[in-house]
């Protein structure tokens, strides 16, 4: 069964990878732990945007990091990584209060102005690529590592207009209730699959020689 696997990158960091040790994830056999025999990896589309370090961040090595994941991703022929973009800007927000408290009658509220920055155009990039290759018949299953709601609509259109398989790869603890009941089904990405699905720590490709980043590298009890 030719099938078509579309990465969520930020929503996949973010629901199973931050916090963890399991960073330095092949993709690939990911999918080939949690999918049956028959589904063959014709390709892996991959979405997210180039991480920047800020003035004042305290984690500076991100952006290297990511450099480094993507070298090992591309090492995997089957793989395209999809580039959106962040946008920051400045806005006001209302200051919390803490827990219990209450402001006083006649108390104004106190605000302050922050630097929000945003990811933008991987979720569309997703949506796009995903209707375009179910219109172009290329797969005949579409596998979406993501539980971002904001996709239901391209994968009912998708399943119900196209007449493909969506299934769900959860990166998350709590599966979104709307996308699990449009999809043909969905499995759950536990730490155990992530732990045996882990790049080699010493790596190449075209540029050479490259490594696992230290701060990913798994310690074995």
């Amino acid at each position: 069964m030719r099938t078509y696997v579309y990465v969520d990158g930020f929503n996949f960091y973010y629901g199973c990878l931050r916090g963890t040790p399991y960073k330095w994830v092949n993709i690939a056999e990911l999918c080939r732990r949690l999918l049956k025999p028959e589904n063959e990896l014709v390709q892996i589309r991959y979405f997210t945007a180039r991480v920047t370090a800020r003035p004042g961040d305290r984690d500076q090595g991100q952006p290297v990091r990511q450099q480094v994941y993507f070298r090992a991703l591309r090492t995997l022929p089957n793989l395209s990584i999809h580039l959106g973009h962040f946008l920051s800007h400045e806005v006001t927000m209302p200051l919390a209060t803490a827990p219990g408290e209450r402001r006083q009658p006649g108390e104004r509220r106190q605000y302050a102005k922050v630097i929000k920055t945003e990811e933008k155009g991987s979720d569309v990039n997703l949506a796009t690529h995903l209707m375009a290759d179910a219109y172009e018949s290329k797969f005949d299953l579409a596998v979406l590592i993501t539980n971002d709601s904001d996709l239901l609509e391209p994968v009912m259109l998708v399943r119900n207009r196209l007449g493909r398989r969506v299934g769900l790869l959860n990166p998350q603890q709590h599966p979104s209730a709307v996308l699990a009941k449009a999809a043909t089904f969905i499995k759950q990405i536990r730490p155990g699959v992530l732990r045996d699905s882990q790049f080699p720590l010493a790596m190449t490709d075209a540029k050479g020689p490259f490594h696992c980043p230290e701060a990913w590298r798994v310690v074995e009890d």
